[in-house]
C-alpha cells in the first residue's frame, strides 16, 4: 500500500493534474468519433451511410483502411473499400480501428520505439484475449495499443520533468514508473486515464489504461486491465520496443489470479506471440521509414 503524499507533493500533483488537464499541444479525437458512437448504438444506421461519414475525412479513412490491412489486424482478406470493411468487420470493430488511427498518428509521430513497444503490447494483448475467450478481444487489443497514452502525454505536456524523469530512470536504475511519482506524485497511467476520459473512450478503454499497472484498481474492467497488464509484461520481457525504460514491471498478484493461466498455457501463448510479432515486423518498420528512423530489422531490446 503507497504512502500518502506531503501536503507540498499532494499540491504538486493537483498542479500536474491541472497543467495536463488543458492538454493544450494533445489534439482531441475526431468529431467523427462521437459521431459514429450514436451510429453504432442506431439500429436503423446502413453500412452505407456510416461508409458515407467516414469517407468525409479521406486522411482517416485512408488510415483506417492501411491499419484494417495491416498484419497487426491479420485479416485473411484484402479490404479495399470502407464499405466492404465495415460488413466485414462490423461496426464496433470500425470504431475501434478509428479509435486506433487517431491515436496511432499522435505515438507514431512522438517516439517510434514507445509506438513499437505499444504495437508488440496490442499483439499480446489480442493473443491472451483470444485463449482466453474474451468476448471484443478487438477492444483488448486497441487498449493495448494505446496503453501508455499518458506517457505521450506528459512528454508534450510537462518536457523539462519527461526530461528529468528520462535522466532519473538513467542515473539512479528505476523504472519511469518510479520516477515518475518521484518527481510528479503520479504516474502515465492515470494521466492516460485522465486522458481517455476525456477524449469520451469507452470505459473498456479507459479501465485498461488507466490500471495496466495495477488491475486490482479495476472496477468495471479488471479482466482487460489484467491482460494489459500481461502483455505489457511479456513484451517488455521479449525486448520489442521499449516502454521508455527497460524495466520489466512485477507482475501482480491480483492479475494473475484473473488470468488463470497454466504453464502450457503460456507456451502456446508465447509461440503465437513470437509468431505475429515477426508479422508485424514490416509494418513497424514502415513506421520507421516514414517517421525517417532507423535501426534494427528485427525486434529490438532496449
Amino acid at each position: 500500500m503507497s504512502q500518502p503524499l506531503s501536503p507540498e507533493r499532494e499540491q504538486r500533483r493537483a498542479a500536474i493534474r491541472e497543467a495536463l488537464r488543458e492538454v493544450k499541444n494533445l489534439p482531441t479525437l475526431p468529431g467523427i468519433i462521437s459521431k459514429l458512437t450514436k451510429m453504432v448504438d442506431d439500429p436503423d444506421i446502413t453500412t452505407d451511410q456510416m461508409g458515407k461519414l467516414i469517407s468525409k475525412d479521406h486522411i482517416l479513412a485512408a488510415k483506417l483502411l492501411k491499419l484494417a490491412n495491416s498484419a497487426f489486424y491479420g485479416f485473411p482478406q484484402r479490404i479495399s473499400s470502407l464499405s466492404s470493411a465495415i460488413i466485414l468487420l462490423g461496426f464496433n470493430v470500425i470504431k475501434i480501428l478509428i479509435i486506433s488511427a487517431s491515436i496511432f498518428e499522435l505515438m507514431e509521430d512522438q517516439d517510434v520505439e514507445l509506438w513499437e513497444h505499444s504495437l508488440g503490447c496490442a499483439v499480446v494483448c489480442s493473443v491472451l484475449a483470444k485463449h482466453l475467450e474474451i468476448s471484443d478481444p478487438e477492444e483488448v487489443s486497441t487498449a493495448g495499443l494505446i496503453h501508455d497514452l499518458g506517457k505521450v502525454a506528459i512528454k508534450m505536456e510537462l518536457p523539462k520533468e519527461s526530461e528529468t524523469i528520462t535522466a532519473l530512470v538513467g542515473s539512479r536504475g528505476i523504472s519511469r514508473f518510479t520516477a515518475e511519482h518521484e518527481l510528479l506524485g503520479l504516474d502515465h497511467a492515470e494521466v492516460g486515464g485522465w486522458l481517455a476520459k476525456s477524449w469520451n473512450l469507452p470505459v473498456k478503454l479507459v479501465e485498461p489504461i488507466a490500471w495496466h499497472h495495477n488491475p486490482a484498481g479495476a472496477s468495471s474492467e479488471p479482466m482487460a486491465a489484467a491482460i494489459v497488464h500481461f502483455a505489457d509484461i511479456i513484451i517488455r520481457g521479449l525486448g520489442y520496443g521499449h516502454g521508455r525504460d527497460i524495466w520489466v514491471p512485477t507482475l501482480q498478484s491480483k492479475a494473475w489470479e484473473l488470468l488463470r493461466l497454466r504453464p502450457t498455457d503460456l507456451d502456446k501463448i508465447l509461440e503465437n506471440v513470437e509468431e505475429k510479432l515477426w508479422d508485424v515486423k514490416g509494418f513497424s518498420l514502415e513506421i520507421k521509414m516514414e517517421a525517417g528512423g532507423v535501426g534494427s530489422t528485427s525486434p529490438g531490446r532496449g
